[in-house]
């Protein structure tokens, strides 16, 4: 391991699974799921580093033993710096800490790797479902595992779909305004 990982293993001991360049010049860490909150605070607020910007999170499902990874993007503004942080995740526990404490943007973005993979994101302030009706129990779209074809038909979904309104996905506060 070189550059940022070492400078992350001398204050996350054992924090590190893994280091290597993508695309480039792209830098891409693994780093224990259990660890991710703390890294990723260092990470934002280190004068040398100052990942100040959360991209993206997502997920991914690879369909074999430690088949999910949560994955963050990060770009640095200042130091003008892409990162991408992967955090691998146990089937049998699909949690990891809410990033929503150190960047705002994380709110929608988690509740979308909630809604399309059963990750739960522990200290999220609203972790529901954001894609799918909330009444949807048929498990979460984007794992390996979901059946290609669903599990109801069309008219199902569509009658599921019509039964919705706005008003049961926002919050009051969040509708100010919608209407006027």
């Amino acid at each position: 391991m070189d550059g940022l990982a070492s400078v992350l293993e001398r204050h996350f001991e054992l924090a590190v699974l893994g280091a290597e360049i993508q695309c480039g010049d792209q830098q891409v860490l693994s780093i224990k799921s259990e660890m991710n909150l703390g890294v990723l605070d260092w990470l934002k607020n280190s004068e040398e580093y100052a990942y100040d910007l959360l991209l993206d999170v997502t997920a991914v499902d690879y369909g074999r033993e430690n088949k999910f990874q949560v994955v963050y993007q990060l770009w640095s503004i200042q130091k003008k710096r892409l990162l991408r942080i992967k955090c691998p995740l146990a089937e049998e526990k699909l949690e990891i800490d809410s990033l929503t404490s150190l960047w705002g943007s994380a709110n929608w973005l988690e509740r979308e790797v909630f809604d399309l993979f059963g990750v739960q994101f522990v200290g999220h302030p609203d972790l529901r479902r954001i894609l799918m009706p909330k009444n949807y129990s048929e498990g979460h779209p984007l794992r390996k595992d979901f059946p290609l074809r669903g599990r109801y038909s069309r008219e199902k979904q569509t009658e599921i779909a019509l039964d919705q309104s706005y008003e049961d996905y926002y919050r009051p506060e969040q509708l100010r305004g919608v209407d006027d």
